[in-house]
């Protein structure tokens, strides 16, 4: 069984493609951090699971991974959509590693070349680091989640934090289409530089509140 978890904070606009892209769920939890919008609202209209928890990203995806009934979490973005075949594909991940996580291939709704060379840099740290972020969509064993401990209730970096724990994971040959309003608004060469240095901080022990504050 699969739960998909999806955490959520005035996330209307892109929701309903995110949910309209996941028939093949056995169960979608939405966890909602405090919306003003209609969030709440679409998530249960479209036939969701919603929990509501504290505000923020790392908090949201423990309470909805301990409300989800699964045996395989998939934690996915409220601005990702999978592709069609993403079923498919995670259940061959199932078939031949059983006890490993994998992520979906990194794509941006955007036909620019820009998004391109952002698109190859995502796969390149992929391949060489078995680095991957939330939205990518994340595929783990919930034996795995459990033995590492889960999502630590963090600002930003929850998905790095937690992925460094799980340890090397895989690849699924199927698009996670995550919505390029973050790179359009602020600047492809600047939120890319800006992630880069996020993360370099984070790795060199500045707290996650602090680079939270750092990315803006």
């Amino acid at each position: 069984m699969i739960s998909v978890v999806i955490p959520a904070l005035n996330a209307a606009a892109t929701l309903g493609p995110c949910l309209a892209a996941l028939d093949d769920a056995d169960e979608v939890v939405v966890v909602d951090g405090g919306s003003t919008d209609d969030t709440a609202a679409l998530a249960e209209s479209l036939g969701a699971r919603l929990v509501r928890s504290p505000r923020g990203r790392g908090v949201q995806l423990a309470a909805g991974a301990a409300a989800a009934d699964g045996d395989w979490l998939l934690f996915l973005h409220a601005d990702t959509r999978l592709a069609p075949g993403w079923r498919a594909e995670a259940e061959r991940h199932l078939a031949r590693h059983s006890g490993k996580a994998a992520c979906f291939r990194f794509r941006l709704d955007a036909g620019e070349r820009r998004a391109r060379l952002v698109e190859a840099g995502v796969a390149l740290r992929v391949r060489l680091f078995g680095l991957s972020y939330g939205d990518q969509g994340l595929l783990v064993p919930r034996r795995l989640y459990d033995e590492v401990g889960g999502y630590r209730p963090l600002p930003l970096m929850e998905d790095v934090d937690l992925v460094r724990r799980l340890g090397r994971i895989g690849s699924l040959d199927v698009d996670a289409v995550t919505s390029a309003e973050r790179w359009r608004s602020g600047g492809w060469l600047r939120r890319s530089a800006r992630n880069l240095l996020c993360l370099a901080c984070w790795r060199c022990g500045m707290s996650a509140e602090r680079v939270a504050r750092l990315y803006g």
